[in-house]
Formats: C-alpha cells, sequence, structure tokens
C-alpha cells in the first residue's frame, strides 16, 4: 500500500530537515514535509483497497510488511546524517506507524484527503524540539 516510489521524497525530505533535531524529530517532520508535496493518489479505487486490506486481518499485516523498505530507506538515511542504528530504527518504525495509522485513517473516511489523514496522525507523535 505503501510504494517503495515515495522512499526517494521521503528521504530527501528527511535530509533536509535541521540536523541538530533529534533524528525522531527529522523523521516525522521530513516526512509530513514530503506528504505536503505529493498528489493525492486515485482515490476511490486506492481508498477501497486499503478500507479491504484494514479490514482484513491477514491483509493488514501486508500493509506493514509492504513498509520494510521505506523503513529501511529512513534508517539508511538518519544513520547518514549520524543518528546511531538503533536510534535510527526506532525513529523509523515509530513514525511509519504513523503513516501506516493516517493511511488507515483515510481509507475510513470519505472526506479526508490522505495528507490530511497523515498530518492528524503525525500531530499525534510528534513533539516539540
Amino acid at each position: 500500500m505503501l510504494d517503495d516510489r515515495y522512499d526517494p521524497v521521503l528521504t530527501a525530505a528527511i535530509a533536509g530537515q535541521p540536523r541538530d533535531l533529534p533524528p525522531f524529530i527529522r523523521a516525522a517532520r521530513g516526512i509530513r514535509a514530503a506528504w505536503r508535496t505529493l498528489p493525492e493518489p486515485d482515490a476511490p479505487m486506492i481508498r477501497r483497497r486499503v478500507r479491504i486490506a484494514a479490514s482484513t486481518p491477514s491483509l493488514r499485516g501486508d500493509v506493514w510488511r509492504s513498509t520494510g523498505n521505506t523503513e529501511r530507506a529512513i534508517i539508511d538515511q538518519l544513520v547518514a546524517d549520524g543518528a546511531t542504528g538503533d536510534v535510527a530504527r526506532v525513529a523509523a518504525s515509530s513514525v511509519l506507524a504513523a503513516l501506516v495509522a493516517g493511511l488507515l485513517m483515510w481509507a475510513d473516511d470519505e472526506r479526508s484527503t490522505l495528507a490530511d489523514a497523515i498530518e492528524r496522525a503525525l500531530d499525534v507523535i510528534e513533539v516539540s524540539a
């Protein structure tokens, strides 16, 4: 559900965050910034697919598994910018949890854009630096 074609946009936005911020904040703000620049997906078809995946236990796990390459890309970027591997792993996992939660919220709310749902999810986890 999360397409690897977004990974370069996400990692570039993370790399563009100030390096004096903690890795978690850099990742959250980078993902927020990236989603503000991305076009909305072809909503009806994709929203339906995500809704089906979210309501089907075996497919819901596939949504999480599909984030593996994105998680690796975020970890690699944070490590390249000076974070330890453990810190980068926790930061990447945390922001991906919010990203997936936003995706699932979007699937259930016909009035919401994907960018808005991701913003709301990131609002829950992002704290001031």
